[in-house]
């Protein structure tokens, strides 16, 4: 009974010391008052303060520098992919099914994303996108894998919403599918031109500015995708 008693006071201070971040408007490296200061703010215990730091430390949102204080973190989008690399590889009975759903999430946002981007990249993104694509077809000819070009190019390709969310997201779930696969030793591409041609159908597809040809073109390339993932 005491356990259960505590945990909700736990993330009464949790959610105090983040309601003080907002309040104060305090940035990612700004310094957090002491934990005096905290104790005497919250009306807590230094032992109460120290826990809902560490546990908000685990979510990024604040950073301990022992020796030298605790600070805002970056609320960066780590515990996000831990917890989901942890889930997948958690799942022993099932990772064909597990890197599927991965991969299905990411592919509703890039096919809702990419109706957009045909209205709103410049030229200059797509010389850039099909640069990478010729780098990715050097990288065929060398034999070489290829795939934080196939990472750039994603990342990239939704540069022009201007949305500073999108490439956290999908740099997310790009590492957690990164990670299990070179966890479960599925490192290689099966069919590198294929995955080649189906980057250049897309910069094809937006140069024309078709919405609908471009979602086509990422459905395709999530498809192949997904085929080579529940083949293994």
């Amino acid at each position: 009974m005491p356990r259960m008693a505590e945990e909700p006071r736990n993330s009464r201070i949790q959610r105090e010391v983040m309601q003080l971040i907002l309040d104060r408007r305090l940035a990612p490296g700004a310094p957090l008052p002491t934990e005096a200061e905290l104790m005497e703010d919250l009306g807590v215990s230094r032992n109460s303060v120290r826990e809902a730091l560490k546990a908000l430390q685990a979510l990024d949102i604040v950073e301990i520098r022992h020796g030298y204080g605790t600070y805002v973190g970056q609320a960066s989008l780590t515990p996000l992919v831990d917890g989901l690399t942890f889930r997948t590889l958690a799942r022993h009975d099932d990772d064909t099914g597990a890197l599927a759903e991965i991969l299905q999430v990411r592919e509703v946002l890039e096919e809702g994303l990419i109706r957009r981007v045909a209205s709103s990249v410049a030229e200059a993104e797509l010389d850039a996108l099909e640069a990478i694509v010729s780098r990715m077809e050097a990288a065929v000819l060398a034999d070489r894998p290829f795939p934080e070009l196939d990472r750039e190019f994603h990342e990239l390709l939704y540069a022009s919403l201007g949305n500073a969310l999108v490439p956290q997201l999908l740099a997310a779930f790009w590492t957690v599918f990164r990670r299990v696969a070179g966890a479960r030793g599925w490192t290689d591409d099966p069919a590198p031109e294929v995955t080649v041609r189906r980057h250049r159908d897309i910069v094809t597809a937006l140069r024309a500015r078709d919405a609908e040809r471009a979602q086509r073109a990422m459905t395709h390339h999530f498809r192949g995708i997904e085929a080579r993932t529940l083949t293994r």
